[in-house]
């Protein structure tokens, strides 16, 4: 199923994070978990999907997930934690 989402996976709580978009959240947070995919998030272990924005069109998804990159380290973190200030993997709400 096609879905826009922005999501930020990362390797521990306060550790390495990595924005990303997706038409297929479930799938593409599978990747990052099985580390099928060679890049940043593979060879720093971001496994943990820690926050995700679902959107109704790629090009407002693509947008805001430029918007957030654009910002600062701190940004982004008080992203994770204004919804998630455990840090725990939210890929189970997914199902």
């Amino acid at each position: 199923m096609k879905q826009p989402a922005i999501y930020i996976v990362a390797n521990r709580r306060n550790g390495t994070i990595y924005t990303g978009v997706t038409s297929n959240l479930v799938q593409r947070v599978a990747q990052h978990k099985s580390g099928d995919i060679p890049g940043f998030t593979a060879k720093h272990g971001c496994k943990h999907l820690v926050w995700f924005e679902i959107y109704d069109d790629m090009s407002t998804a693509i947008a805001r997930e430029k918007q957030i990159k654009a910002g600062c380290r701190n940004r982004k973190l008080a992203l994770i934690e204004a919804t998630n200030p455990a840090w725990r993997d939210r890929y189970s709400e997914l199902f």
